[in-house]
Parts: C-alpha cells; sequence; structure tokens
C-alpha cells in the first residue's frame, strides 16, 4: 500500500538545473550564496557568504556570538562534520551558579553564554574547502550592515517584545535595535555599521599575509585571541540583567575563546532504505533522528506515512523513544561505542517493541548497558506549540525558544554542504556596542545536576539541538537539508526522510506536507518543562487523521494549518548531475533559488 498521495498543489516548484543550488531562511542569504556561485565560488564559499548575511538579516535568529554545525560532503574526499559549538568557559560552573542563588542557567544574559564558535567554524570551512579571499565572502554582509537592509517583520516583533528589557537594563540594545526611541517597523531599512566594522577588522588582520589560507588565520586569530576577544570579554564584566530578575556579570573571558577553535569530526551515520544518513555526535541531538529511523525501518511502508493515524502514531511514538534516549545518555562525552549501541539494529528492534497502539505518557529512556539519567520532570502549563514554526518564542526578559537559521547549498561539481546556525540572538544578552552583536545564551541546555550527561561542566560542550542532514547514496551527496526550530528540528526532518526515501515524495512536496511532533520529553530550553503524550500536528493533517490520534490517547495541539517546521534543502543526481532545491512556504521568508 502506497503513501497517502500529496496534494496536486503545491505553494512552489521543485527546482531544477544543473548548475547549482542554494536555500536558506532568507532570502538575501540565499541570493547571496547563489551570486558567489555564479562568480566560480564553490558550495563553501557560497554557504559562508550567506552565513554572514545572516548575521545581519536574521539577527532576531542567529548571530556572530552564537555557534553553528554544519555537515560537508567535498568531492572526492570523506564527509565531516564542522563543528562550530562552542564549549562553557571555565568559570562556568554548577557551583558559581548555585553560589548565585540560581537553580537553572538562565535563559538571558552573558552568564549564559558559552565560547562563540559560529564565526571560526565559518573562517575554518572556508580556509579549508572554500576558494574566495575572505574580503570578497564577508563583501555582502558588510554591504547589508552599511547600507541597510529591510527588517522583517519578525526581527521587529521580537524587539518590541523586549524593547523594555532593553530601554530599563541593556541601553546599548536600546541604541543599536530601538533606532531614536521607536520600535523599527517590518520593511524598514535598518543598519548595523559597528558590525560591519568588525568584519572590517577580520579583513584587516591578515593584510599583509602572504597566502590565503594565512590571511584566514589571521582573521580567526583576532576573532579568538586579538582586539574582539578582548573587548567581549571587557564588556560581560559589567553586571546586568538576566532572566533570573537579578543583575549578574558574565564570566566568558579572553582566556576562554583563545582557548577554543572549531574543527572537524567524523559524522554519525545510518543505513535507511538504500540511503546512509549522515548527523553530528551526540553532543548534539542530531542522532535523535538517526535512532528514530532505525526504529521506524523495520515496519511495513504503509505504517510509516506520516500521513496516517497509524504513521503518525508510530512515528510520535518513536521519536518519544528515541527523546527519551537523548535525555538520558547524550552529552559532550558519551563514548562513540555507547553510542554504537543505541543506533544498533538490535537495540531498536527492543525499543520497537515498546510501541503499543495507546500512545505512551511515560518518560521511558532504553536500557544500554550505562546507567539512564533521569531529568526532572516538570509539567508544561500551555507552552506546546511554542517556537513553532522555527522562529522564537520571546519573553519580555529576553528568554528564547525555537530559533534558529539554516542554509545548504551545492554545485555543480557536487561539493554540498548543510548548516544550521544560531544563538547570539539580539533578545539574548545586552549588545555589545563597538562590535555590533550580543552574546548567545547557549548554557541554557545544560543542567546543574552533575549527575546529568549533559550537566554544565567547565570546558565541555552544551548538548545542543542544532542538527543539519547529510544524505549519501554511492559516496555522494544527494541530499543536504535543516531547519530551525530547536527540539523539533530532527522532529521535523524525520517525516521528510521518511515522506522522500519511502513514500516518493518530490523534496517540496515533502516540504509543503502537514507535519507534527511530540512534546512528550523535557525541553531543551528554559524553563525545561515536559509535556506528557503531548503532540502538536498542523490541522492539514485532516479531522479523521487527527481524531483518530485523539483516540490513542494522545494530547493534541493543533498548531493551524501552515505552522510547523522552515525545512530548506538541495539535492542532486549523482548519474544525471541534474541539481535541485526546496524551501518552506511558512512565514514567507525562506526561499531556493538556482538554475
Amino acid at each position: 500500500m502506497p503513501f497517502t498521495p500529496p496534494s496536486e498543489f503545491l505553494t512552489r516548484p521543485d527546482l531544477k538545473g544543473t548548475f547549482g543550488m542554494s536555500a536558506s531562511t532568507h532570502w538575501l542569504a540565499s541570493g547571496a550564496a547563489q551570486s558567489v556561485l555564479e562568480r566560480g565560488g564553490n558550495a563553501f564559499d557560497a554557504a559562508a557568504a550567506a552565513a554572514f548575511v545572516l548575521h545581519v538579516v536574521e539577527p532576531h535568529l542567529n548571530g556572530p556570538g552564537g555557534d553553528m554545525v554544519g555537515i560537508v560532503s567535498p568531492v572526492g574526499r570523506p564527509p565531516q562534520v564542522l563543528m562550530g559549538q562552542g564549549p562553557a568557559p571555565a568559570a562556568a560552573s554548577i557551583a558559581h551558579m548555585r553560589r548565585l542563588g540560581l537553580d537553572m542557567v538562565p535563559a538571558s544574559g552573558a552568564l549564559a553564554a558559552a565560547v562563540p564558535g559560529a564565526v571560526d567554524a565559518w573562517l575554518l570551512l572556508l580556509r579549508d574547502h572554500g576558494t574566495w579571499e575572505l574580503s570578497d565572502i564577508l563583501d555582502y554582509a558588510i554591504g547589508y550592515a552599511d547600507n541597510g537592509h529591510c527588517l522583517s517583520g519578525r526581527a521587529c516583533t521580537v524587539i518590541g517584545t523586549v524593547a523594555d528589557l532593553f530601554f530599563e537594563h541593556w541601553p546599548t540594545s536600546a541604541a543599536l535595535w530601538i533606532p531614536d526611541g521607536r520600535v523599527p517597523l517590518a520593511d524598514q531599512l535598518f543598519k548595523n555599521p559597528a558590525y560591519a566594522a568588525t568584519l572590517r577588522r577580520l579583513i584587516a588582520a591578515g593584510r599583509d599575509r602572504r597566502s590565503r589560507s594565512e590571511r584566514i588565520d589571521a582573521a580567526r586569530t583576532e576573532w579568538g585571541s586579538g582586539s574582539i576577544a578582548a573587548e567581549i570579554d571587557a564588556f560581560v564584566r559589567q553586571p546586568h540583567r538576566h532572566s533570573s530578575g537579578r543583575d549578574h556579570r558574565g564570566v566568558l573571558a579572553l582566556a576562554d575563546m583563545a582557548e577554543f577553535s572549531a574543527c572537524w569530526e567524523r559524522p554519525v551515520t545510518f543505513d535507511f532504505r538504500g540511503s546512509t544518513i549522515l548527523k553530528s555526535d551526540a553532543w548534539g541531538q542530531g542522532p535523535v533522528l538517526l535512532q528514530a529511523l532505525a526504529i521506524l525501518d523495520e515496519l511495513p511502508d504503509e505504517d510509516v506515512d506520516p500521513s496516517t493515524a497509524v504513521g503518525a502514531h508510530n512515528v510520535l511514538e518513536a521519536l518519544k523513544l528515541a527523546m527519551a534516549d537523548r535525555e538520558a545518555y547524550y552529552g559532550d562525552g558519551l563514548d562513540r561505542s555507547q553510542l554504537a549501541v543505541l543506533l544498533s539494529r538490535e537495540y531498536a528492534a527492543i525499543r520497537r517493541k515498546e510501541i503499543a497502539w495507546h500512545a505512551s505518557t511515560e518518560f521511558r529512556p532504553g536500557v544500554c548497558g550505562i546507567e539512564p539519567y533521569l531529568p526532572p520532570l516538570v509539567e508544561a502549563a500551555g507552552q506546546a506549540s511554542g517556537g513553532a514554526t522555527g522562529e522564537p518564542t520571546v519573553t519580555v526578559t529576553g528568554e528564547t525558544r525555537g530559533d534558529t537559521c539554516h542554509i545548504d547549498v551545492i554545485d555543480r561539481w557536487g561539493n554540498a554542504i548543510s548548516a544550521t546556525p544560531s544563538g547570539g540572538w539580539l533578545q539574548s544578552s545586552p549588545t555589545i556596542p563597538s562590535l555590533g552583536f550580543a552574546l548567545g545564551t547557549r548554557l541554557q541546555m545544560t543542567w546543574l545536576d552533575p549527575g546529568s550527561p549533559s550537566a554544565l561542566r567547565p570546558g565541555k560542550r552544551p548538548r545542543t539541538t542544532l542538527t543539519p542532514t547529510m544524505v549519501m547514496r554511492d559516496g555522494w551527496a544527494v541530499a543536504a537539508l535543516g531547519t530551525p526550530g530547536g527540539d523539533q528540528q530532527d522532529q521535523w526532518q524525520l517525516s521528510y526522510l521518511l515522506r522522500t526515501l519511502v513514500g516518493g515524495y518530490t523534496p517540496q512536496q515533502a516540504i509543503d506536507a502537514p507535519t507534527l511532533h511530540t512534546t512528550s520529553m523535557p525541553g531543551s530550553f528554559w524553563p525545561r518543562t515536559w509535556e506528557p503524550g503531548g503532540a502538536v500536528v498542523e490541522d492539514r493533517l485532516g479531522e479523521k487523521v487527527i481524531g483518530e490520534l485523539v483516540a490513542r490517547g494522545h494530547h493534541i495541539t493543533r498548531a493551524g494549518d501552515w505552522a510547523l517546521g522552515r525545512l530548506s534543502v538541495v539535492t542532486r543526481d549523482p548519474s544525471s548531475g541534474v541539481v535541485g532545491s526546496a524551501a518552506n512556504p511558512r512565514g514567507a521568508q525562506g526561499y531556493a533559488v538556482g538554475r
């Protein structure tokens, strides 16, 4: 029995061509990436240019003070994970937080800042796999920061939400984001000359170096241990308001930044229905997707169709099991041999038997040879659909959930990259005025419980939700995809992969199709709550399917017809060289371009 056929209506066409494709969560970033391809750059040059543009045009979703995770597939070389997730500073400890009277890492304020990893990671990508000069890469972002861009309505809404915080406690943020004392209006031309100057400092650092790689390394040094790092160090020492309702000093120091270096890692993989799915290691949530695929792999095709009640139920239950293992075992330090057990088909077979007809409302990590951590389970109060579209849910004190950007690029040679930048949001901590950006709050994803595998530990990476995906076949990248959305990122990607790899959907059909996710696990963001048996669905899933899910015991939250996910994807057929792309219509901001 085939998958439920998709509607004939598509919001956008599946793009096809032979030259190159770019897709991202903002049309200006997609346009910049494609411009680089048109001018002879490769996929990695294009992605780097787009990333710095995203710092400027989606400042409520990412920034240079944040982090990123990427997966790259260079032609003729093994695929790699680009690790741009900075660790906790040396002075960021459970004991320090407890001394401040905190039982949870604040969701806003520089005390929650990990070492900023995004900029160094993009520079590493450019040095090792790119071809362009840094000055040419940064020219796009400098242009938008200097000359202005039309600020999105959602960014203006975020600024309006935290305006009182800015005026009362974060005056440097008010000076940048609320010029002339008025919250900017949607499509108002907005400039950030301080960030343009910061980017010019990166370029100037390498001006006298002889080779391209030396010029890029000089920029990395300027960022990590030069004057930029020194200014970050000095600024976070000033007490400022946090989401705790009190004033604290940040602990990030120049020494922390100097010791950090983005790096390359080996992907974690799982073979599913003739394709190999690549993810980052368990310092992030990426293996959740692989575990869910492993659990579902042996079921009949018709039983994994997310458009049917049976398929949607199985998808939700598999995700609950995988997410429980995330909480119980994932963290910076889980051994690859232990992760191999969680990803084994033997373990998946045991977990598959735990899927019953009725929805589970329990937290159920599996047994894999090590003691599972059982996190505190605090039930949510009407927050199930927070951040549903991948745009942030922001409170008046700057607490943020469900934020992020995404970029996918593939070029005519077959080089491909999928990257998910995030953090360093304009609402996360006070703007550093000389630099034009704020630090991130990734440490809010750690627990102040030493027994947790994702506990706050100096020098350890917080378990991030940033989770791009690469699909390989016969040594070639055939798809690079991802989405914003915090805890929902792998959940929405799971439905996409099932529909394309099993159901035969085209990429745009799979992106347009109604999707769903579970909230039956502790959230990664403040306030770390869960909803036992909770499931969020798009209404387009249909009354019959939704009714059957309710009958099975799922606690359903209806999100609206077009609310969940901001997926984008680029594809390539190795046999013909035809490249393709698709992007999410929800929010009317993500775009795919190419030829």
